[in-house]
């Protein structure tokens, strides 16, 4: 039974990161793939060798699974802060939600009407990419079904916001915008990609506020998640490398150092980020981008 509501009681806080997050999704989160152009993008992709074509559909590929993947595991982050009455926090989370289920339904357009693939496209999955995606992710996520605890909460968010969505995603988007803005290809998709980046810099920001909020309540915590997000961007690099290793040469003309080195560098800053919380154990009040 409700006995209090947080709107009729002490109200919203309003200058709390997660509600700031939550007026930039109502702001800049509202848009349709359905209306993503993707007539000049079908084009392009005619003409592209096979090989290119190869990159760009292992790339949306590995996005497709990893998006329909987050859309199935939000689910118990979301019901664990809606237990302990975070109302501000579940308001943005709402959001979240519904931008991954966004994103899905926009790189499945990109498979439908610009690649025209309708078969099995699992065999791009390497190895650290199952291990990171299709294991640990689900495993951290549903964790929280029986276990709501800090500890459970904090492995939840690290895989989901700083590894896979905070290292992996942000390398793929790196890749993508590489290879569409030099080669000026792909126009939709391109808009698309921007449009992704911007939902999920809000995503990565209240995974920080997250970890940042349960280190400073318990600094013990630290030692855990350093560790653990050590061990899962073993995982992401080696899904970075097992992309770049299936061609020789590579499309393009990309090269596997600038993508790992960009990687370690979202890796290190977001862990910078989460070690300034544990030593002030203090909760950021600003957000990323």
């Amino acid at each position: 039974m409700h006995q209090l509501f947080v709107t009729t009681t002490r109200g919203l806080d309003r200058n709390a990161l997660p509600m700031r997050l939550f007026e930039k999704a109502k702001r800049l989160g509202i848009w349709n793939p359905s209306d993503i152009d993707l007539t000049r993008d079908e084009h392009n992709w005619q003409a592209l060798d096979p090989a290119e074509r190869d990159l760009l559909l292992r790339l949306t590929a590995l996005f497709q699974a990893g998006e329909e993947a987050v859309t199935l595991d939000l689910l118990p982050l979301i019901q664990v802060i809606a237990s302990e009455g975070r109302l501000e926090e579940e308001l943005f989370l709402t959001t979240f939600l519904w931008e991954e289920a966004k994103h899905t339904d926009f790189f499945r357009r990109f498979l439908d009407e610009v690649a025209h693939q309708t078969g099995d496209l699992s065999g791009y999955h390497t190895w650290s990419y199952r291990a990171l995606v299709h294991q640990a992710l689900p495993e951290a996520m549903n964790r929280l079904r029986h276990d709501p605890s800090p500890e459970a909460q904090a492995l939840a968010s690290l895989t989901y916001n700083m590894i896979v969505e905070g290292v992996l995603a942000e390398t793929g988007y790196h890749a993508y915008f590489t290879v569409l803005e030099q080669h000026d290809i792909l126009p939709g998709t391109r808009r698309a990609v921007e449009l992704l980046k911007q939902d999920e810099s809000r995503h990565i920001a209240y995974g920080v506020f997250l970890l940042s909020r349960l280190v400073a309540a318990d600094p013990a915590l630290w030692e855990l998640v350093s560790l653990r997000m050590g061990e899962l961007l073993v995982l992401a690099l080696g899904v970075v490398d097992e992309a770049f290793t299936c061609y020789d040469p590579v499309p393009f003309g990309l090269a596997l150092e600038d993508f790992t080195g960009y990687a370690l560098g979202q890796f290190e800053r977001r862990l910078e980020r989460l070690e300034h919380a544990a030593r002030a154990c203090d909760v950021p009040r600003s957000d990323e981008g």
